[in-house]
């Protein structure tokens, strides 16, 4: 299980989906599993976060769910506070190989965000709010899993989509270099290049 860390619009999604295609693994996207439920949208509109409790309730059961169906995931944006983090490291160290935060300039994020154009992201307030929350929340979100043990890779989210993802796969094989013979089953060996549009 890779945790894959990025201010909103580094691309994580986009990515995750990218590197869940050519290593066959679950994309597991905590922001898709709390607007699923259809009951947080006030809070999320407003840049605020979640209850942890309510987080790590709705993460654990989707997280049970794929490993039940035999899947390595991808977690996109989970853990998002240091009391999420703590829970993971305490259930679930032993099935991380690593995480990755892709970094992208602040300016640049902002830019994409506009553009992007979902509900959560049309108030330059609210977006700045969002990177705050996140830059506090993993400045002691890094310490706990290093403490663990967790390996952590920082990669460069700027670019192409093809170069972003080539990068993160290296990332991916650094972390868990199994994945590199799950990705050849899954692609014969090449890697699609199809995703991002």
């Amino acid at each position: 299980m890779i945790i894959l860390f990025g201010l909103a619009g580094s691309g994580k999604g986009t990515q995750g989906k990218a590197l869940s295609e050519i290593f066959g693994w679950r994309w597991v996207s905590v922001g898709d599993v709390i607007r699923a439920t259809g009951e947080y949208q006030n809070l999320t509109n407003s840049g605020k976060l979640i209850p942890d409790a309510d987080v790590i309730r709705l993460m654990d059961k989707e997280i049970k769910k794929n490993e039940e169906e035999g899947f390595e995931m991808i977690l996109d944006g989970y853990p998002r506070s240091v009391e999420q983090a703590r829970y993971i490291a305490d259930n679930m160290v032993d099935k991380i190989d690593g995480a990755i935060i892709l970094e992208v300039p602040k300016e640049e994020l902002i830019e994409r965000l506009t553009l992007r154009g979902r509900d959560d992201d049309k108030e330059r307030g609210a977006i700045e709010q969002r990177f705050e929350i996140f830059e506090q929340n993993i400045n002691e979100i890094l310490p706990l899993f290093e403490a663990k043990g967790i390996k952590i890779v920082r990669v460069d989210g700027v670019g192409k989509i093809e170069e972003v993802t080539d990068r993160l796969v290296t990332a991916v094989e650094q972390l868990d270099p199994e994945a590199t013979e799950q990705k050849e089953d899954v692609n014969g060996g090449e890697i699609e290049r199809s995703y991002g549009e």
